[in-house]
């Protein structure tokens, strides 16, 4: 039975022992008492409902290990109890031999992986001739580290497959060309050490990277690296692993293949060296046309197993002689003899020699360590991702980089190159019933074997086999990052990615990645440049706060804040982007411009800002200046002064200048604004202290007088736009009508300033009115009413600032509004009769007139007539209340 049609079910850290039919009649029988008697009596399943093992090697734990699980269940039974014993050990046989199908599949692709890869970690080049053999044994070594790690709790995959990093092949080249010249070829021991000290020290380094991004958990930070990036090298390493396809099929050494016409001829014009090399490409394309149109995992490995057995085939039909095979180049010559013996696979320690390690060309690698580093972190953060939802199994990504350090870090104690866990091995291992600790420990053991016999086999695999395997790789990374590509990435991406490749093929990988950094940086900083900073340049008049005023102070600011210009500004703010904005800027206070619109506000919202660089500071800095020559006063928002914004802008000093204001939203920003607009006529009337005045927010609204000792009031179109609008809107409400016979008394200036611009004004029944309210006084911080409160009236404000506060979704952003003297408060929930949709507090000391739930009803009771007109004005002027706040709230959109 597959244990990939196994339902396992899981306890916090418990193992469970499952009902199994297949058993005899006395182990049910023991089971069931171990159920009853032990810790898991509930966890069995109905024969009917599930066939699975009866040892699940898996726990709720991501970090418990084969190891351990054996060890909880031998202390969960008695051990003076044979018969349990005998039924653990029975358990673990049975998923062993479950195992099987998978270990087996398991070798299958570490033998290919190891031929086809190993036999590459050296170049074909001087002084690394004959080295295949030796990298084999070193992939075993990495590749059984890994496996061993993960299987012992460092993963949170069961049946987790580890093997080498086969992308460090091209970045391993480079380090051994460079010891090589470095050291010279003449001296073979003392180069071949140098290289592999090189290559375990690429390991430790890769192992602590890992480790320190798994322990400081910041897994997560590799999504944010380009993902084109990581595509064109992706792409370069096919491009290498067909040009090494090539190599390995001609038997010629990496240095000698240079595209030109002479390798052209050798190609092609021979025909020997044409069919070592075109066989094992046309082996290739053939599997994947026929995986095209066949999708099944095990289609790969059969295919790899069936080539060889065909070729032996030939030969024995043929009976040609395997030695004249290996001269030709059909068979690896392993020895550099005849024989094709066997070397150990100790055989690469025995270099591990202080006498012949030189460490200044190490040194001199280091840049490449640093790039092939910088390849490696990039993968497990992807493929640990991508394999959980595969497998549908929930695992710690930072968990993972933490095995995936350890194992690194064994794998360069060990003198061998890095490794990681593979996506495509672990699913295969999986999709046949690897799902389980025991599968990967014994594929470990089954690693281990092939490890100790030696490379003497690869004596007898054909050439073409190991040319296929390469030239497969090669042409999927290559298809993975030119074809697959060209419908889902940006052109730029994409002339990125091309590019890359490019360069990694005609230079070296390490180019190859410092180009694609620079010309990703150089089409952000042009695609981020072509994008307009600017959101939005709005005028006052229609992004109003949403302070609650008298209607003839609103038609004022609704006619003076078209001296207020908005701009909006989103993204990131660096030396691409700011020209734009500080041309739109001068554009604005042009002549042209200047004249049909003179400007005294320039509010700049920096909310959707994510940050400014050096250049965009110093730009303000040059704005500043140009506003201040025009008497502009240049408000920020959006933003705090702590902020990564404030302190940039800050840095260049223009916070705090003369000129400068800073509100923490748009909406104080329009609110501060429109207080100096309403002051300044107030204090150019003289009038501030004859008329119930209050503003809310900042009380420092002085901006505007601040000119008049550099500005003639009367030659300066600013100033005299503000007289001229105010003798049209707030003198109406300063001039009280002789519509009562005291128009000094309250609570007739209150309706006054609240009505009176309603063409249907009619005192008679306010008089009527008066003796339904009742006057209050509220301090400070008072609070009239919390939301989802049950109404008690309506109130009207003659003094003082109240302030409702509206949450209307448990993590939606609080909106705050403002009343001032001459509105109403609670109006709509008192008329309605429904909950509180705000709370509102006395801002400020207030006097207010209140008309309760029961004086309403009364009045409507009593005087009909008087009721319905009352509704009438308190409903239009809701409904100018109303379209203010929504107006508001729309515009910051």
């Amino acid at each position: 039975m597959a244990l990939a049609d196994e339902r396992r079910t899981t306890s916090s850290r418990k193992l469970k022992i499952r009902w199994d039919p297949a058993l005899d009649d006395a182990a049910q029988k023991h089971l069931h008492s171990y159920n009853q008697n032990g810790t898991n009596s509930g966890s069995h399943s109905s024969p009917e409902n599930e066939r699975a093992p009866l040892l699940d090697c898996t726990s709720h734990s991501s970090s418990s290990s084969y190891g351990a699980i054996f060890s909880k269940r031998l202390q969960s039974v008695t051990l003076s109890n044979s018969t349990q014993i005998q039924q653990l050990l029975h358990d673990t046989a049975r998923a062993s031999l479950w195992a099987i199908p998978a270990v087996m599949l398991g070798c299958l692709l570490n033998i290919l992986d190891g031929v086809s890869y190993g036999m590459i970690i050296f170049p074909t080049s001087a002084p690394f001739t004959n080295l295949g053999p030796m990298g084999v044994s070193m992939f075993f070594v990495s590749c059984v580290l890994a496996q061993l790690c993960f299987t012992f709790g460092g993963s949170g995959f069961a049946g987790a497959n580890g093997s080498m990093m086969i992308e460090v092949v091209p970045f391993y080249h480079i380090l051994a060309a460079s010891i090589a010249q470095d050291i010279g070829e003449a001296k073979t021991a003392e180069v071949i050490a140098t290289t592999i000290v090189a290559y375990a020290l690429s390991s430790i380094l890769t192992g602590l990277s890992f480790f320190l991004l798994g322990a400081l958990k910041l897994g997560a930070l590799i999504g944010f690296f380009p993902r084109h990036i990581l595509v064109g090298c992706i792409g370069g390493v096919g491009a290498f692993l067909i040009e090494t396809g090539l190599t390995v099929s001609m038997r010629i050494p990496d240095d000698d293949f240079v595209i030109n016409l002479r390798t052209l001829k050798f190609m092609f014009l021979v025909p020997h060296n044409l069919a070592l090399w075109t066989l094992p490409l046309g082996l290739a394309i053939l599997l994947r046309v026929i995986t095209s149109r066949w999708n099944h995992q095990l289609i790969f490995p059969v295919y790899f197993v069936v080539i060889p057995v065909l070729f032996y085939v030939i030969v024995l039909a043929t009976q040609l002689d395997l030695h004249e095979l290996r001269e030709d180049g059909w068979l690896f010559d392993i020895s550099g003899g005849d024989d094709g013996q066997s070397e150990s696979w100790w055989r690469f320690y025995t270099y591990f020699d202080w006498n012949l390690i030189h460490l200044g060309p190490i040194w001199t690698t280091l840049p490449t360590q640093f790039a092939l580093l910088f390849f490696n972190v990039l993968h497990p953060p992807l493929n640990v991702p991508a394999l959980s939802v595969s497998l549908n199994e929930d695992v710690d990504t930072n968990k993972e980089l933490m095995a995936h350090g350890y194992s690194n870090i064994l794998a360069g104690a060990f003198g061998t190159v890095p490794n990681y866990l593979v996506y495509v091995n672990t699913l295969l291992f999986y999709r046949v019933g690897g799902d389980t600790r025991v599968a990967g420990f014994l594929l470990a053991i089954a690693t281990t074997v092939l490890l100790l016999v030696g490379t003497g086999p690869i004596a007898y695999i054909p050439v073409p086999v190991v040319g296929a395997l390469i030239f497969v790789l090669g042409i999927d990374l290559v298809k993975e990052a030119l074809w697959d590509t060209r419908h889902r990435v940006s052109r730029t991406e994409y002339i990125t990615i091309v590019s890359i490749i490019v360069a990694m093929t005609v230079w070296d990988f390490v180019i190859g990645v410092l180009f694609g950094i620079v010309v990703s940086c150089f089409f952000f900083v042009v695609q981020n440049s072509q994008r307009r900073s600017i959101r939005a340049v709005q005028s006052g008049d229609t992004m109003m706060s949403t302070v609650r005023r008298p209607s003839a102070q609103r038609a004022y600011l609704k006619e003076v804040s078209r001296q207020t210009t908005i701009l909006r500004l989103q993204g990131f703010l660096f030396f691409g982007t700011i020209t734009y904005v500080e041309e739109t800027i001068r554009g604005i206070i042009d002549a042209p411009s200047w004249q049909r619109n003179p400007v005294r506000f320039l509010v700049v919202d920096l909310t959707m800002v994510a940050g400014v660089d050096m250049s965009s500071a110093e730009a303000f800095v040059r704005v500043q200046r140009l506003l201040a020559a025009k008497y502009v006063t240049l408000v920020f928002c959006g933003f705090k002064v702590d902020s990564a914004v404030g302190k940039a802008l800050g840095s260049v000093g223009v916070m705090g200048s003369e000129g400068v204001e800073l509100f923490s939203t748009l909406n104080d920003a329009m609110e501060w604004t429109e207080n100096v607009y309403l002051k300044a006529y107030y204090r150019s009337q003289k009038l501030e202290t004859s008329i119930p005045f209050a503003l809310p927010g900042r009380q420092d609204v002085d901006v505007i007088s601040s000119y008049q000792s550099s500005q003639n009031p009367a030659g300066s179109p600013r100033r005299s736009m503000l007289f001229e609008v105010g003798s049209r809107t707030i003198a109406n409400e300063i001039r009280s009508p002789p519509m009562f016979e005291d128009t000094n008394t309250e609570p007739f200036l209150t309706f006054v300033r609240a009505f009176s611009s309603f063409g249907d004004f009619d005192s008679s029944h306010f008089r009527l009115l008066v003796p339904y309210l009742q006057r209050m006084s509220v301090p400070e911080g008072f609070v009239l009413w919390r939301q989802d409160d049950t109404s008690d009236g309506l109130y009207l404000i003659e003094s003082g600032i109240l302030r409702a506060s509206y949450q209307f979704a448990e993590y939606a952003q609080k909106i705050e509004e403002s009343m001032v003297p001459g509105t109403l408060a609670g109006e709509l929930t008192a008329l309605s009769d429904l909950p509180r949709n705000a709370t509102t507090v006395a801002e400020r000391p207030s006097v207010l007139w209140k008309l309760s739930t029961e004086n309403l009803h009364r009045l409507e009771t009593e005087e009909p007539n008087v009721a319905r007109f009352f509704t009438h004005m308190v409903l239009k002027s809701a409904k100018i209340d109303y379209d203010t706040l929504l107006a508001a709230l729309a515009g910051r959109q």
